[in-house]
């Protein structure tokens, strides 16, 4: 199923590895770095380097990508994430170029916690120029991990923020030379959320911010941040159908990117059109989708906390009567899962099921409203 969301179209795509193999022969100092460059390391943070790669405490000279690449058990670093065999492709073309095959990382985290909900996952890379990369992953395909994405966007800050905003601390004093900082999805988020809430001296030392359709945050934690300190160096990018990255996006200051992928697909970084080294733009998304995600925005800020974790809470707990594990999972027989999911909203109790019902009445009611001003037109 991951895999899938452009079936047939492989041998065509013109997407992150296919920049690789043809980008890859030029070092950094003869075509500098890039947003597809970013883009790349994004996706990277996403394997597994538990085995390879030094954390904070272990102390340890960075290690490149070449050198995990040649060790006999390089393939435990694609273990249970997704795109597997994408990763993979990702990983050897990496490994054979000129532009990556040397590249550094280090300071390598990975933090779960089920009983706070939270996962956090940070690296440094370090470029030839001098600069470093701090990379956050994005949330993983568990259950858990779905509904810290749903709490990021609808709650206060969460300790994987915090988290971030400590990690990017930390790699400013233990690193020298200035940054990017970036991630895809929630990472996206993170990256945001770091760089407007770390010290003066270090956001003096950012170069960019990089949000690859990632959620935004709600008005008041963008104003408890130093959002405006940092607001010309972040950018933001989403697929023509992002769902993600248009939740409590308010600005509009974003790059719409073309993809290959469909629906929420596209949320996926290797159906990202590429083409002569750069992200391929599309055009302005309809009238009707900027509508409804205004819409679902407003609704959003229209909860209260006390509502916001009702309702987070018991569509994670119906959910998860699926019995799957992740949203793969939750796919692979999506007759039964729904049918398991039914089976438990039956037994949410008449409160919780009336206090549902007002909010999803109040969702459909702005819904309506805008449906006046022609939010469904094209």
């Amino acid at each position: 199923m991951s895999e899938s969301c452009f079936a047939g179209r492989e041998n065509f795509m013109e997407n992150i590895i296919s920049y690789i193999k043809d980008w890859g022969r030029y070092p950094l100092s003869e075509r500098p770095f890039n947003e597809v460059d970013s883009l790349i390391l994004c996706q990277l943070v996403y394997l597994n380097y538990e085995k390879f790669v030094p954390g904070w405490e272990e102390k340890k000279e960075p290690v490149s990508i070449q050198s995990i690449y040649s060790h006999p058990e390089r393939d435990v670093i694609l273990d249970d994430y997704w795109y597997r065999q994408n990763n993979k492709e990702l990983f050897s073309a990496l490994a054979e170029s000129v532009r990556f095959g040397r590249l550094k990382m280090n300071a390598y985290v990975n933090v779960i916690n089920e009983e706070e909900e939270t996962q956090f996952s940070a690296m440094t890379y370090f470029l030839e120029d001098g600069s470093i990369y701090v990379a956050y992953r994005g949330t993983d395909a568990t259950l858990v991990g779905w509904k810290e994405d749903l709490n990021l966007a609808f709650s206060k800050p969460l300790p994987s923020q915090y988290l971030a905003v400590k990690y990017l601390e930390k790699a400013a004093e233990a690193f020298e030379g200035d940054f990017y900082v970036g991630g895809h999805s929630k990472g996206g988020n993170l990256a945001v959320y770091a760089a407007m809430n770390c010290r003066e001296e270090t956001r003096a030392r950012l170069i960019k911010v990089f949000n690859n359709d990632g959620p935004g945050f709600r008005p008041e934690i963008r104003e408890q941040g130093n959002y405006s300190a940092i607001e010309d160096r972040v950018i933001k990018f989403i697929p023509r159908s992002s769902l993600v990255g248009m939740i409590l996006e308010n600005h509009g200051k974003y790059e719409i990117v073309e993809s290959w992928g469909i629906g929420t697909f596209q949320h996926n970084t290797y159906t990202w059109k590429i083409k002569d080294g750069t992200i391929v733009r599309a055009k302005n998304m309809t009238s009707a989708k900027i509508k409804r995600d205004a819409a679902l925005n407003e609704w959003i800020l229209s909860l209260s906390e006390e509502e916001i974790h009702l309702f987070i809470d018991t569509l994670y707990d119906v959910i998860s009567a699926s019995k799957a594990s992740d949203v793969f999972e939750f796919g692979a027989d999506l007759k039964k899962s729904l049918q398991n999911v039914a089976l438990a909203a039956r037994e949410v109790d008449d409160g919780t099921r009336k206090t549902l019902q007002k909010m999803i009445h109040s969702l459909f009611e702005m819904m309506l409203e805008n449906m006046k001003g022609g939010l469904f037109q094209s």
